[in-house]
Formats: C-alpha cells, sequence, structure tokens
C-alpha cells in the first residue's frame, strides 16, 4: 500500500505545479513584454535623455516624466509609436504610428468634428492631439490635476485657442470671450472648489465636437435639455413636459431651451442681480424677451399685450422698481413646469389659480378666477367694461377740468397784468384772519403728505425716472417707498380727522367750513368775474371771503380724499380684497386710484399754486398758511363784513398764535 500512496502524492503534487505554472504564465509573458518595451526604451534614452547632447532639446526627454505619464505605466515602449525609427541614426522626419492604433474611436469622432475641419479654414489652426492633451511623452489620465484635461484645467486648454480674439477672427469663430464667459458662471466656481460641475467637454463634447448647427451635436438647440439633464435630470424632466419642452422637441426653434433663459457659458444663480432669471430680471430680459415680441406673438398666436399688462400692474411695476419679492413670471406659471392655462396641471388653470396665489395672498379665494388676469384698461376687449369706461371718463374728466383752469388763470393773469392794481400798504394786525392754527396746522401736515404720497407714488408707476431713483435706490433690500406711501397716508387722514374735529368742536370753524358749500351767488361771482376779464366791467369785482376759488379746491381735496383712501386701502389690504371680489374691483381701485392722482396732482400746480404763488395779487408768496392773516393784494377783490375786520375779533387769532 504505501508505493501506491506515494505514487498518488507525486501526482498530486506534479497536477498542482501544472496548474501553478499555468496560471503564472500570462503574468510572466507580460512582465516580459514590459521588460522588452522597457529595454527597447533604455537605448532611446541614450541619445533621447534629457541631459543628453545628441539631439536637439525638442527631441529630449525625461525618463522619470515619461514613467509617470498614462503611456509609460501603461509600460508602452518608444516603438509602440515610432515604429518607422529602427535604423540608427534615423532622421526626426521618420514615420511614425499614428494615435489611432490605440484611441481609434476617439480619432474617427475626431475626424468628423468641428476642429479637424478647421484645417480647410484659412488662418485657422491645425488641431490635434497635443494641442489639447499636452506633450504627448508626459500624458496624464485626465483625473489628474496636472493634466490639461482635469475639469479644473479644461477652460484653460480650450481657451487657449478661445480666448484668443485674432485667433477667433481667423479661424471663423463668432462666439466672442467664451472663456471668460464661462469663468465668471457658477459651473466654474463649483469646479475651481473641488466639485462635480460642467466644463467645456461636459455640454459640448471630447473629440466629436459638433457645431451648434448640427442636428448631432450635443449644443444643437434641441438637444440641449439632453445635455443639461445629464446633471439636471428632474429639472429636464419637468421641462420636456411643459409647453416650452414639447414645442423645442416639435423641432421649434423659437421655443426657449436651457440656454435661451440661463444663457450659454455665463450662467449665474438666481441670486445675483446680473444673471438673467433674477427675479426682477425674469420679466423684461427673459421671458418678456420673446411673450413681448409682436413678430412671436403673431407667428404662434401669443397674447402680445400680457407683458406690457403684467409691467403694468402692481406686480410689474414693483418688480421695475427693484422688488425681489413680488409676483414674476414664474411666480404664478411656473419654472420648469409651465403649461397651457387649459391644462389642469397648470399652475395658471382656474381651478388653481385660487391656490397659487394663495401662495403670497392668503385667503384669494376662487372669486379672484373671475375674468382675466392679464389685462390693460385701455383694451376694450380683454379689460372689464367698467374698468375700461371709467379710465375713459377720468381722462375726459382730467382734461377739461384742466384745460379750464389753464384758460381761467391764463384770463385772470392777463386781466391783472394789463391793468395792474397798486397794493396796499396794510398793517400786519389790520389784515384779516384767514386761517386759524388748527388749520394751518391741518394744511401743514396735508401739504407734506400729500407732496409725499405725489412722489411714493408715481415712483412706483415711473421706476426708471431720474427722480424715481434715489428712493428706489434700496428698494431691493428694503420697500422704503412702499412704507412712506402708506405712512403719508396715514398721517393725511389723521390731518383730516383731526381737521373734522377741529370743525365740530369749533363754532366758529364750523361756520367756516359751512361757507364752503356752493350757493346761486357762486353763479353770480363767476359770471363777474369773467365780464372783468373780457373788460365788460371796469372795476375788479368784489368776492366774499369765500370765493369760489377756495370752495372748488377745499371740496376737490375732500372728494379726493376719500376717494384715494377708499382705493388705497382697497390695494392695500389686498388679500381682503381679493379674498372678496372678483379681480375686475381690484383693477378698477387701480384706475380710480393712479387717474385721480394725476387730476389731484395736476389740479394742485394749475390752481392752487397759481394762487398761492403767481397771482399778481399775492406774488411771490401768499403767506396765509404761515401767519394766518391774508395778505394786502388779496383783500383788494375781498369784501368782507364789518365785524370780521374788527380789532376784537383778530385777539382770540393773535392769543392763538
Amino acid at each position: 500500500m504505501q508505493p501506491n500512496q506515494n505514487v498518488k502524492h507525486a501526482l498530486l503534487i506534479g497536477s498542482v505545479a501544472v496548474l501553478l505554472a499555468l496560471l503564472a504564465a500570462p503574468f510572466a509573458a507580460a512582465q516580459g513584454a514590459a521588460a522588452t518595451e522597457a529595454e527597447d526604451q533604455d537605448p532611446c534614452l541614450e541619445c533621447h535623455a534629457a541631459a543628453a547632447d545628441a539631439v536637439e532639446k525638442q527631441h529630449q526627454i525625461d525618463g522619470d516624466t515619461w514613467g509617470a505619464s498614462l503611456h509609460g505605466q501603461a509600460g508602452i515602449g518608444c516603438a509602440s509609436c515610432h515604429a518607422g525609427h529602427d535604423e540608427f541614426p534615423h532622421k526626426a522626419s521618420d514615420p511614425w504610428k499614428p494615435c489611432a492604433e490605440c484611441h481609434e474611436d476617439a480619432v474617427t469622432a475626431f475626424a468628423t468634428s468641428v476642429h479637424a475641419k478647421a484645417k480647410n479654414t484659412p488662418g485657422a489652426p491645425k488641431i490635434n492631439c497635443a494641442m489639447c492633451h499636452g506633450n504627448l511623452h508626459e500624458v496624464k489620465s485626465s483625473s489628474d490635476e496636472s493634466s490639461p484635461t482635469h475639469p479644473k484645467k479644461m477652460p484653460a486648454t480650450c481657451g487657449a485657442c478661445h480666448a484668443n480674439p485674432d485667433l477667433a477672427v481667423r479661424g471663423g469663430i463668432k462666439l466672442v470671450q467664451p472663456l471668460a464667459a464661462y469663468q465668471a458662471s457658477v459651473h466654474a466656481r463649483a469646479v475651481a472648489k473641488g466639485e462635480h460641475a460642467a466644463t467645456c467637454t461636459d455640454c459640448h463634447g471630447s473629440h466629436g465636437i459638433l457645431p451648434g448647427a448640427d442636428p448631432a451635436s450635443q449644443v444643437n438647440h434641441q438637444r440641449v435639455p439632453e445635455t443639461c439633464g445629464t446633471c439636471h435630470a428632474e429639472i429636464a424632466t419637468q421641462y420636456q413636459a411643459s409647453v416650452h419642452g414639447v414645442a423645442s422637441a416639435a423641432g421649434k426653434r423659437e421655443s426657449p431651451v436651457c440656454t435661451d433663459c440661463h444663457g450659454e457659458h455665463k450662467i449665474i444663480e438666481p441670486a445675483r442681480p446680473d444673471s438673467p432669471v433674477y427675479a426682477s430680471n425674469v420679466p423684461k430680459l427673459t421671458c418678456g424677451r420673446c411673450h413681448g415680441d409682436l413678430r412671436l406673438s403673431e407667428k404662434f398666436g401669443l397674447d402680445g399685450e400680457n407683458v406690457a399688462a403684467y409691467e403694468d400692474s402692481f406686480h410689474g411695476l414693483a418688480s421695475r422698481s427693484g422688488s425681489q419679492t413680488v409676483a414674476n413670471c414664474a411666480s404664478c406659471h411656473g419654472v420648469h413646469d409651465i403649461l397651457p392655462s387649459s391644462d389642469k396641471r397648470s399652475h395658471v388653470h382656474k381651478e388653481n389659480l385660487a391656490k397659487t396665489c394663495g401662495s403670497c395672498h392668503p385667503g384669494a379665494g376662487d372669486k379672484y378666477a373671475l375674468g382675466p388676469v392679464h389685462t390693460l384698461p385701455q383694451d376694450k376687449a380683454g379689460a372689464h367694461p367698467v374698468v375700461y369706461w371709467v379710465r375713459v371718463a377720468y381722462i375726459w374728466l382730467i382734461w377739461m377740468t384742466i384745460v379750464g383752469m389753464l384758460l381761467h388763470n391764463f384770463l385772470d393773469l392777463r386781466r391783472k397784468a394789463l391793468w395792474p392794481i397798486p397794493r396796499p400798504v396794510v398793517q400786519v394786525r389790520d389784515r384779516p384772519v384767514r386761517l386759524m392754527l388748527p388749520f394751518r396746522i391741518a394744511h401743514g401736515v396735508l401739504a407734506l403728505s400729500f407732496i409725499t404720497l405725489v412722489i411714493t407714488g408715481f415712483a412706483l408707476k415711473y421706476p426708471e425716472s431720474w427722480w424715481a431713483a434715489p428712493l428706489l435706490g434700496l428698494e431691493e433690500k428694503v420697500a422704503l417707498r412702499g412704507w412712506l406711501h402708506r405712512g403719508a397716508a396715514v398721517a393725511m387722514l389723521l390731518a383730516f380727522a383731526f381737521h373734522f374735529a377741529h370743525v365740530i368742536v369749533d363754532r366758529k370753524a364750523r361756520a367756516i367750513i359751512m361757507g364752503m358749500l356752493p350757493s346761486l351767488h357762486d353763479v353770480h361771482e363767476v359770471k363777474e368775474k369773467f365780464r372783468w376779464y373780457f373788460g365788460k366791467r371796469a372795476d375788479m369785482p368784489k368776492s366774499p371771503p369765500l370765493s369760489y376759488v377756495e370752495k372748488m379746491e377745499y371740496l376737490a381735496l375732500v372728494w379726493g380724499t376719500i376717494v384715494m383712501a377708499l382705493t388705497g386701502f382697497m390695494l392695500w389690504f389686498n388679500n381682503w380684497t381679493l379674498s372678496n371680489f372678483p379681480k375686475w374691483v381690484s383693477d378698477l381701485s387701480t384706475v380710480i386710484h393712479f387717474y385721480e392722482a394725476i387730476l389731484a396732482t395736476l389740479a394742485i400746480l394749475v390752481w392752487h399754486f397759481y394762487f398761492v404763488f403767481l397771482d399778481p395779487l399775492v406774488y411771490p408768496l401768499d403767506t396765509a398758511f404761515l401767519t394766518g392773516r391774508e395778505v394786502p393784494g388779496r383783500s383788494l377783490e375781498r369784501e368782507y363784513p364789518q365785524e370780521e375786520n374788527d380789532e376784537e375779533s383778530c385777539e382770540p387769532e393773535d392769543a392763538e398764535a
């Protein structure tokens, strides 16, 4: 039995030895090949070493650098590329193997690329592998930060040509300074931090870069969403289902893709003011660029007034002023998931409007959805009939009122200038009392609040005006204009409350205000005044202490304040308005508030300022609002009851002053 066991052991050991030999053979062969390559390389370095004098410097190779390169680490020897350099000495022009022998896919892709075709463009550089990958004896993996194809180095590699303006002109490159644009982008900053973000090759491809007009190009208009979607997959899915994505996929070149809204190379965070998707830039620079274009509106049947209507609305005006919190296009329609309003999934479908508007206006009910949203008050077909006709009525009212005031004042100025009346010299104590102290206090607050309301109100309507710029300078961070406007409104209402409280408790004040009511005598007064204007009577007619001039102004002030307060509160407390009324009520409040403001401002400038500053009887200033007493010139056209000029009637005012 023993001999048999020995035989079995011998057979087992022999089998294991044969198996190990078979397994080791490939590794030994590889090592032998590498050794052969290394041996083949060594003779080359005898002449081509960095310190050798046998060849010119451009043909010298550092052995350590080669060994650390991607090719050196793979065990590739000199002869693998320089196959035609077998004889010694050999010529520099001897043939060498093309890169395609190992990199067939890359070379095939490059052959059809825009870079390969550049060789046919006069003045364009002849692109080869080394121009991007660097010295072929020192090629590193793209994961190596020292490699020119590493993400951090890629912009500079491409920029070697594309950042050269002269080269761009010679090579027919139409895009100017793409490298500078990319370096300012959010992608470049992320790459610089070591984060994964897009570089040139991520968007354009690497070896097979094609012109953007080529349908196969990664940056072809229709393929841009797909290209961006390699990193932004979720957003790309939303976009492709949107009205823009569907239109783009159908071949509508005008339909926006990612780069139309975000930019191409200089893509910037939405929070930066220079970004096209910055909140206040969205309506005018991004969405408005297409939706406000008449040609596109006519071609695709879009409502060309939507952008103008938005810009004329409170949202649009506040956005133009620099507000970052007010709703813009994307706030209501969505960002990447924009759908037609007829689609029930759309944010602006009538069934979803309460939710969409309610995100900013809690409590906005279904009534808000009654009627169109983007409308201009002058659009007879789109605006609510009440809104349209109220605007028309106000325009006629403003024209007739202001033209009538101008005509009246012109006749008054002409008559007094052509036939000047000497002003009497009257002591202050002898002048009749025009305004008691409480009246002057109310007038002062009203004047300051009115001026503030005018400036802050029209600054909202005309935010690009030079005079509005200082007020709106902080609008992106602080809603200063709005706070000032509302504060002035409250101050004006408090002044009115103070005024009417004074009228209620003071008998004399009450008598004065009751005298503001219109009467038949006003008709006679106007008639006689115009007879004097046209030379039908020689002497200037006398007016009562409160003439039609003061009555018109006071009653207009009361009426205007009530109208402005009611419409102003409707707009101020818009959540309540939207939850209780359809949108046209808010539109009506806006129209009335705006045109009443125009009427009031022009009336003050034309009517009030004439009788305070320009009337020859009081020029250069009627100081009654400061002293309480009438100026001497004004007394020439007044007819006071005797008791109002008595010294006793002046004493309470003197004590009060």
